[in-house]
């Protein structure tokens, strides 16, 4: 006999569970909980199955019958319904989730990770060069062939750095989808060989010793914002990257310890980072503080002491002072330090320590942080005297570090 809506809102839980059926398989389940379920029976290819078409009383009877009759002509056409929903729920899953989507939500995760320089540089690439060609489209969607399409735009421009850049970023969106459960597989990797190789481009630095000297002149005439001329005198003595320095607040610097201490979260490594500051350092510190020492900023910009100098401004003295972009660049005075520093027979490890690159080993960036700080004081001091020297025309004989050193 078949079920009533009245018997079926009737029906009692009981001990155990029990079944109230409406006759084609279709059936009621009732658990001592007092909860309803509607269930479907059905076989297919001699097995036995069950699909559940939601509880009572959000379906009801005749929801539940209409169902029974869909999963059945279903079943006539050789389509197991239970493998149809749960291809659905999939889809249903999946539907609406565009690349532009998921990458704005990767971003999302690891911003907190970034730096703020790098974090703009992914965003940007993103908005330029993918989300106007794939960001509407279904991530799952994607194929290797459109990514291609996309990168050769960048390629086409003479940004092949940049598109291989790019390239790692979809890569990396493709992967999180993976792991989100909403792409199958990252598509980036068919890529492998499809872009032209990146010119390896050195930024331009000044390395020999008599030109070093009057890079450091110029420097002291620079006629410009004072700001732009204390960022550009200290930094071949500190050496940091050049939104480091320009970035640089007065909380961090301790004259006193006579030491920097750059916040993590200014770092590319994301760790914070020591730099021993030379007497070299410390005056030309003085020397701003007293025109910045009452804000945040050691090196405001000359239009709002909220923001800090750009690096175009730094680029520009730099051009003002007559050196190309072939000649000197903001970057090359860590490659100017990198390159001296090991002639003059300084510890490896203890140069790359305070270059702040990354440490691959942890246990070995452990023993680096704790060992050369002591080693990285007397060089950095030594660094300053002898870029005085070349700068007073001396006749610098510089300290060297004997091999092995600590």
């Amino acid at each position: 006999m078949n079920l009533t809506v009245a018997k079926v809102r009737n029906a009692k839980p009981r001990a155990k569970p029990y079944k109230l059926y409406d006759g084609k398989g279709l059936y009621l389940h009732v658990m001592p909980t007092g909860s309803k379920l509607w269930k479907l029976k059905y076989t297919l290819a001699k097995r036995e199955n069950c699909l559940s078409f939601g509880p009572y009383p959000d379906t009801s009877l005749a929801v539940a019958r209409r169902k029974r009759t869909i999963a059945r002509q279903m079943l006539a056409d050789g389509i197991d319904p239970s493998k149809a929903k749960k291809a659905k729920r999939e889809a249903d899953l999946t539907q609406g989730v565009t690349f532009e989507s998921i990458a704005k939500e990767w971003v999302d995760d690891r911003l907190s990770n970034w730096a703020p320089s790098h974090s703009s540089k992914v965003i940007r690439r993103l908005e330029r060069d993918i989300y106007p060609r794939l960001g509407n489209r279904p991530i799952r969607e994607i194929g290797a062939r459109e990514l291609l399409l996309a990168l050769r735009k960048i390629v086409d421009r003479g940004a092949i750095e940049t598109a291989h850049r790019t390239k790692q970023a979809c890569g990396q969106v493709f992967r999180y989808a993976v792991a989100t459960g909403r792409a199958d597989r990252d598509i980036s990797q068919d890529l492998r060989g499809a872009l032209p190789p990146p010119t390896r481009r050195h930024l331009a630095s000044i390395t020999d010793p008599l030109e070093i000297g009057g890079l450091l002149r110029a420097i002291d005439s620079f006629s410009g914002y004072d700001v732009t001329k204390l960022a550009l005198q200290l930094a071949p003595f500190v050496f940091v990257r050049p939104g480091e320095l320009r970035g640089a607040e007065w909380h961090e610097i301790d004259l006193e310890a006579s030491v920097w201490r750059i916040s993590a979260h200014r770092m590319k490594t994301r760790k914070v980072h020591l730099v021993p500051l030379s007497t070299q350092s410390q005056r030309i510190l003085r020397e701003a503080y007293d025109l910045t020492g009452h804000g945040r900023l050691v090196f405001p910009s000359i239009r709002t002491h909220d923001r800090s100098i750009s690096e175009n401004t730094l680029t520009g003295a730099l051009r003002r002072l007559g050196y190309t972009s072939e000649e000197m660049t903001t970057h090359g005075f860590r490659s100017m330090a990198s390159t001296l520093l090991n002639e003059l027979g300084w510890n490896r490890d203890a140069i790359e320590r305070q270059l702040a690159h990354a440490e691959r080993d942890a246990v070995r960036a452990a023993y680096n942080y704790a060992e050369h700080l002591p080693l990285r004081r007397k060089m950095m001091q030594s660094w300053g005297d002898y870029l005085d020297g070349l700068k007073n025309h001396a006749k610098v004989i510089p300290f060297k570090q004997p091999c092995g050193g600590n």
